[in-house]
């Protein structure tokens, strides 16, 4: 019996096509500036300059990620117009695409509601500022990293107090947005640097090193793709990831290009008859694997029959299982590439000098304390908790940005446990794992032209081994060349010694290079990643495993009782598993805060009973005198009595203040004079060294603003009566009397 013909003529999911050239994104300033004919004011334009103007500005917002004529949900629910589908809304989106052209053609300078005024009628009025705040604060314009926005941040946070658990991508972009919101924003980070799961290992010496991507590496797509906003706004320049992969056998012989490009062909019309497959079998489909379905019609089809075409063939599943760091019996056949629809367009870039810019860039200036994984997380009506260690932080509000491994885990006790929904979604969805060894070499014995090449494998279990290498050498600094490990080879990888690894990849190397008469050196250094190993990640990204659906995501994004947040790729349905997904996460997650923060001031329930004439005023100016100041430490107490066993407040500020004494992050402490002069002790001690007393030896909390006026009332109302020399109370014992 013949096998059913694979009809149609394009393929699908091939390796992209780019030129050459490295990407200027200066040209995008460029591009948007001729388009738009600069900054017109609106009496010099004619009618047909305004049509076109407004033409062009539309093809902007929708690279940006907006409908032609339609609304997002998110505007829909923000009720940026009275009336959906009239000329109103019409006249929004119009108003609204020429606020985001407007912005992106000059990412690094804030724009100001007064400059949409000058071009935009008085008329619009009400439309500008539903278009602006919306933008603003949805994290579509005004966003990133550029030193102009400073004099825009807030000197001093007024809107409430967040705890940002992870200083990766996620975590990072909510807290620089959190703080130019007005709020008071605490990082904590199980590592000692930022980043999370995107990490740039420095290779060679000091005086010259190689920038190598351990973690998360490529720039998928710029069009829309917020991490091309922050790469102009530092002027750094990105690489394209050129086209030219060629693929060499496991002999170390070049691929045919016709044999490559039938496979690729038959590939990719299997990965169309899957589609059709599962829409046959409906809520089916729901129960299979990816891997299932496609074994299945490459039989059926009689795609990659004979060896060769059949390591071929297996070399596209390990990219396929690279791409969705998972195995494909993992991978659910209904909804693997749900996120499809939503992919980022443009070419793919590499960063040049590594992704660490990027993130040193976005945690400059973002108060984070290193060191710190979190082992409990408490929520309720009066704020969170978060423990780690012997140390206890509180705040008003939490994002939670962990990778989904470590929820998985359970490494976090969340007290009340999560809702049964979300914590069946955390089990449902995926979590695989993608492995490197980064290496750098004395010279690019490999070749200029290529920023990556793959290689094909014997047999089938071993297909995701060294199966397709990143060169680095054009925005690195140096020779350096990083091998993937995809699929079940990832999870055996992790048990390899890295001496066996090493071996086994120079001769996958040599195999190929050395018929050619090009002699491949032994690596300078070497470096073997473990992300499945690691216990602040428990692997590398998210992916739909069979029994779950894009609907997890959304589920996992949920906040709970409008206190406890999350973010990460694993919370993005629209763009998991990559970089610029992380990002986004936490740009929504700050605005989804900043609307909570609103709502509980616009709607307030039964104020917490505070002692009269108590409020942040009174503490402020209590600690403008301090009785003792030790470092970034200082102490008051009630003037009218010496006890030892006395009770008074400690602040704590955790950056440097003296720079900007407007700009900082303070927390408090109830403890006695007794406590005071053991800290003081430690004068001539670092500032941790005093903190460590406080926290570790004397066992004291840390609490913000508001819990420190909610416990403390009555003592802080009898330090500020007695300083003023009108105290109505007396001290007995230690303890504070309110007659």
């Amino acid at each position: 019996m013949d096998a059913p013909a694979l009809d149609g003529t394009a393929p699908r999911r091939n390796r992209r096509k780019v030129s050459r050239k490295n990407y200027d994104e200066n040209a995008m300033d460029d591009l948007i500036e001729k388009q738009l004919g600069g900054n017109s004011k609106k009496k010099y334009r004619t009618k047909q300059d305004l049509e076109k103007e407004t033409e062009t500005e539309a093809l902007i917002a929708l690279s940006v990620g907006f409908p032609i004529d339609e609304l997002l949900e998110e505007e829909i629910r923000a009720g940026v117009v009275r009336e959906l589908g009239g000329k109103e809304q019409n006249d929004y989106i119009v108003v609204r695409n020429h606020i985001v052209a407007r912005w992106r053609s000059n990412v690094g300078v804030w724009l100001l509601k007064d400059q949409i005024r000058e071009t935009v009628s008085s008329d619009f009025e009400h439309l500008i500022s539903a278009a602006y705040d919306f933008l603003l604060f949805n994290g579509y314009i005004n966003f990133g990293v550029s030193p102009l926005f400073a004099p825009y941040i807030p000197e001093e946070g007024t809107e409430g107090s967040v705890i940002v658990v992870g200083a990766g991508l996620a975590g990072l972009a909510a807290a620089r947005q959190l703080l130019s919101f007005g709020f008071k924003v605490l990082v904590l980070e199980g590592r000692s640097r930022p980043g999370g799961r995107v990490y740039t290992q420095k290779m060679g010496d000091k005086d010259r090193f190689a920038a190598v991507e351990l973690g998360g590496s490529v720039i998928t797509g710029l069009h829309a793709n917020p991490l091309g906003v922050l790469a102009r706004q530092l002027s750094i320049p990105l690489h394209k990831v050129r086209d030219n992969c060629p693929l060499y056998n496991s002999e170390g012989a070049l691929v045919d290009k016709v044999a490559d490009s039938n496979v690729e062909f038959g590939f990719n019309k299997l990965l169309d008859k899957v589609t059709e497959v599962r829409e046959m079998m409906e809520g089916a489909a729901k129960k299979i694997s990816l891997g299932e379905v496609l074994e299945t019609l490459r039989v059926l089809y009689g795609v990659a029959k004979d060896s060769e075409e059949r390591k071929l063939f297996d070399w596209h599943l390990a990219n396929l299982e690279y791409a969705n760091a998972g195995c494909l019996s993992n991978l659910s056949a209904a909804y693997w590439d749900q996120d499809d629809p939503y992919e980022m367009g443009g070419d793919h870039c590499f960063l040049a000098g590594g992704n660490w810019r990027l993130i040193n860039a976005l945690a400059e200036g973002v108060p984070i304390i290193y060191g710190k994984s979190v082992d409990t997380i408490k929520y309720g009506d009066g704020g969170v908790e978060v423990i780690s260690g012997s140390h206890i932080f509180q705040a008003d509000m939490i994002l939670c940005t962990v990778p989904l491994g470590v929820l998985k885990k359970r490494s976090i006790k969340f007290e009340p446990e999560l809702p049964r929904r979300k914590q069946a979604a955390i089990d449902r969805l995926g979590f695989g794992l993608l492995n490197k060894v980064a290496m750098l070499f004395p010279s690019v014995f490999w070749g200029d032209e290529l920023d990556t090449f793959g290689c094909l494998n014997e047999s089938s279990i071993n297909r995701g081994e060294f199966f397709l290498f990143y060169a680095y050498h054009t925005v690195s600094g140096g020779p350096a060349l990083v091998a993937l490990v995809a699929g079940e080879a990832a999870q055996r990888f992790e048990c390899t010694e890295p001496s066996v690894l090493l071996h086994r990849v120079l001769k996958k190397l040599r195999g190929i290079y050395g018929p050619k008469g090009v002699v491949v050196p032994d690596p300078i250094q070497t470096v073997c990643t473990r992300w499945g190993s690691d216990p602040l990640s428990y692997g590398s990204y998210s992916h739909v495993r069979v029994g779950s659906s894009g609907v997890d995501y959304d589920i996992l994004a949920e906040s709970v009782s409008n206190r406890l947040f999350f973010a990460g790729e694993a919370t993005t349905r629209q763009h998991p598993a990559t970089m610029h997904g992380a990002y986004l996460s936490g740009l929504r997650e700050a605005s989804q805060i900043l609307h909570v923060a609103n709502y509980f001031r616009t709607n307030p329930k039964k104020p917490v009973q505070r002692y009269s004439g108590v409020n942040m005023n009174v503490l402020e100016d209590l600690f403008k005198r301090p009785d003792i100041a030790t470092g970034k430490l200082s102490f008051v107490f009630n003037p009218l009595t010496e006890d030892l066993k006395s009770f008074g407040l400690v602040r704590v500020c955790f950056d440097n203040f003296e720079d900007d004494p407007t700009n900082r992050l303070q927390l408090y402490s109830i403890l006695s004079r007794e406590q005071a002069n053991k800290i003081q002790e430690l004068d001539e001690s670092s500032n941790e060294s005093k903190l460590s007393c406080l926290m570790n030896t004397l066992g004291l909390k840390l609490m913000g603003a508001n819990s420190v006026l909610d416990t403390g009332g009555a003592l802080i109302s009898v330090i500020a009566n007695a300083r003023r020399g009108r105290s109505r109370t007396h001290v007995v014992a230690g303890q504070c009397i309110i007659p």
